[in-house]
């Protein structure tokens, strides 16, 4: 299994991203398409993961003064159990660590997933709140 992490390089690997969090989000979880394409995409920068060159996992950086938010972190069903959502996660947070100046990455999770970034070093804070009809709750990691 040949597995590959990288921002994107081109207009494949964007549409990768987009066919994925398609996929997961509008098709699997029922968020509305003018939820998940809202616009953010041209501003933000992209990370796909592949195994043996099929996308498999997602996500995007959005930079704010202070913080980088992680947004749209999804996998595909068969791949999930894996580590593969692991391997996105620790990927950002060791760029940000080598590369930015911010000092913490922020997530805001869906309930059901707060234990996997639990295990990853994130922290809960502020309340739960309803993002695409979905819980939500927000998640920080410290770097500095």
């Amino acid at each position: 299994m040949l597995l590959d992490i990288r921002f994107t390089q081109n207009n494949k690997d964007m549409l990768s991203c987009l066919d994925l969090r398609r996929t997961v989000f509008i098709e699997e979880q029922n968020v509305p398409e003018n939820e998940e394409v809202d616009g953010d995409d041209p501003d933000c920068d992209h990370i796909l993961l592949t195994v043996s060159d099929i996308p498999v996992g997602a996500a995007r950086l959005k930079y704010y003064n202070d913080f980088i938010k992680v947004q749209r972190v999804c996998v595909l069903k068969n791949y999930r159990g894996q580590g593969i959502g692991s391997k996105i996660i620790n990927f950002i947070i060791r760029h940000v660590e080598k590369n930015d100046i911010r000092s913490s990455v922020r997530l805001g999770s869906q309930i059901h997933a707060l234990e996997f970034y639990k295990r990853l070093g994130f922290i809960e804070f502020g309340e739960e709140y309803l993002d695409a009809g979905i819980l939500h709750k927000d998640m920080e990691f410290q770097i500095k």
